[in-house]
């Protein structure tokens, strides 16, 4: 009994580590026309252990294609503001875990089953090149729209423009949204960001549900000067 047991356990941890070395070495799509625009736009991947943003410098394309935010109090004309910051993720993790401190028992078990997500926006500073949690994607002016585009799809859309949560964020600066589509582990918050890099004619890792194996896939799948630190 105890012989089969390890053999089970030796089969699940090996499928594991096949769909994790394939999620990195497999690209999403499997054939990427090379794109001969200037790659006019940069943008940011930014990540902590567990979590990706996807961070765009404000321009005008920003403030029209997300000009919803000011009204629900996201000035992206303050002093100092220098991108819009957007995530996707499961409600209960990501509204009720602002810090580890936080962490609830509830809010895991519905981030490792089934969750409504939610879209959460922060106005940043600057942010310096070379920081070790920030990757430097740069994209043409097609592949921005789309980009743009795929993120505001990404908010849920009631009769009226997106509202905020009434919790709120986590600060003076941030804000919850209703978001599309619903949160698991296997199709996570990372996954999110992929898909919307494959929108702005980045190729990915096949699956990507950790940060590590996002960065790790972008540098593979594309050139070093389209996706550098």
């Amino acid at each position: 009994m105890l012989s089969r047991l390890r053999r089970i356990v030796a089969i699940a941890i090996g499928l594991m580590v096949c769909c994790v070395i394939a999620g990195i070495l497999v690209p999403r799509p499997l054939w990427q026309t090379p794109a001969v625009e200037p790659k006019t736009h940069r943008i940011l991947v930014l990540s902590n252990p567990i979590h990706t943003d996807i961070a765009i410098p404000v321009d005008d394309d920003v403030r029209k294609t997300f000009g919803f935010m000011k009204g629900a109090g996201l000035d992206v004309d303050l002093n100092g503001v220098g991108y819009v910051i957007f995530g996707w993720g499961g409600r209960a993790f990501y509204t009720e875990t602002p810090t580890w401190a936080d962490l609830k028992t509830v809010p895991v078990l519905k981030s490792l089953t089934l969750d409504h997500s939610v879209m959460h926006v922060e106005l940043g500073g600057e942010i310096p090149d070379g920081v070790p949690y920030a990757t430097t994607v740069r994209i043409d002016e097609d592949g921005y729209q789309r980009l743009l585009g795929a993120i505001r799809q990404s908010f849920a859309n009631s009769p009226a423009p997106p509202t905020a949560l009434e919790r709120g964020g986590y600060g003076p600066y941030d804000l919850f949204f209703e978001a599309n589509g619903y949160f698991n582990v296997l199709s996570g918050c990372n996954s999110w960001t992929a898909a919307m890099l494959r929108q702005a004619g980045i190729s990915t890792g096949w699956w990507a549900p950790l940060p590590w194996m996002l960065r790790l896939a972008l540098h593979l799948h594309n050139d070093a000067d389209i996706v550098s630190r």
